[in-house]
């Protein structure tokens, strides 16, 4: 299944996605994580966990599914759960390279991951997705590419990713940090053999962080599919960490404030797949609720009202504690 047929999907949830970072490994920095795994932090407890919530997306109508080298064990688990499902040919698998994990399991970890734009990762790196997944990784992203990234100006790594793409696998990346406009737009001058190279950009916005939005469009515009990361800014849109403004159109709407939050992403004409980053199936529930949020006027005012200047919004995502 090409990552193109998506757009073919029909269902509303199937345009919401289901991001592994939260369940792939024992840290991570989304606000309130820690009650909500279990207390075995074990590679069992979270691949039971990852399995799960996996089973709850599909039923419930999820079709892409999105993981990273990164990402503690997410690709062995997402491995798993397909090869326990042999009768699945639906789903939309990407994945990321370019951070490698670091933490050996550990949430005090100094440092979790490492970033490496290199040939010489990518080459490690596809070795060891492949290896997992196979046949069925259908997008392969650089992670968190940013305007210095050599990913950008890389004419080696960029043939090799050409070559990839010619073996039927969709080529895309997501972007990070205060320049993410500037790293997007850079990514749409990148050819190899006159046609451009990046397919899909994956791309942080939420109500604080907007900043990227005309430069999706610009993607959008292109021919790119959208695919929306921390549209719920790590659970600073979520629950009791939630802003008043937020909390009372979600209480306006009889929704939780996590489903207004990614509802307001899933208005944008050039989002494609929104992702839930969700760490339980109760989590994951009131996410899609998000295609069931009716946003009048009063309310995008309300929201949109919240967004913070780049540089501040990064200097606090950074600052955000690995629970």
């Amino acid at each position: 299944m090409t990552f193109s047929r998506l757009a073919e999907a029909t269902t509303p949830t199937a345009h919401i996605g289901l991001g592994l970072a939260a369940v792939g490994r024992p840290g991570y920095i989304t606000l309130g994580r820690e009650a909500d795994l279990p207390r075995s932090r074990s590679v069992e407890a979270l691949r039971e966990r990852a399995l799960e919530l996996l089973d709850a997306a599909y039923a419930l109508g999820v079709r892409y599914v999105d993981a990273a080298r990164s990402y503690g064990r997410s690709e062995e688990f997402l491995a798993d759960w397909l090869a326990s499902r042999p009768d699945i040919d639906d789903v939309v698998v990407g994945s990321k390279w370019g951070y490698t994990y670091t933490a050996d399991w550990r949430t005090d970890a100094a440092a979790h991951e490492v970033k490496d734009h290199s040939v010489t990762a990518y080459d490690r790196q596809r070795a060891e997705s492949a290896a997992l997944l196979g046949g069925r990784l259908d997008l392969y992203q650089i992670h968190s590419v940013t305007p210095q990234s050599p990913a950008l100006t890389d004419k080696e790594l960029h043939a090799r990713l050409a070559d990839l793409a010619a073996e039927g696998v969709t080529v895309g990346l997501s972007v990070s940090g205060p320049q993410q406009a500037a790293a997007i737009r850079a990514a749409l001058d990148v050819t190899v053999g006159g046609e451009r190279l990046f397919h899909t950009v994956q791309a942080t916005y939420n109500a604080l962080e907007t900043s990227a939005g005309p430069a999706l469009a610009e993607a959008h515009d292109a021919g790119l599919t959208v695919l929306v990361k921390e549209g719920m800014a790590n659970g600073r849109l979520a629950g009791e960490h939630a802003p008043a403004a937020l909390r009372a159109v979600a209480e306006r709407t009889g929704l939780g404030c996590d489903a207004v939050a990614l509802a307001l992403v899933l208005r944008r004409p050039w989002a494609g797949v929104v992702l839930s980053g969700a760490a339980t199936s109760v989590q994951l529930v009131s996410n899609l609720h998000a295609t069931a949020v009716d946003l009048d006027a009063q309310d995008l005012e309300r929201v949109e009202a919240l967004a913070e200047e780049p540089a501040a919004y990064w200097s606090t995502r950074a600052a955000l504690p690995w629970h």
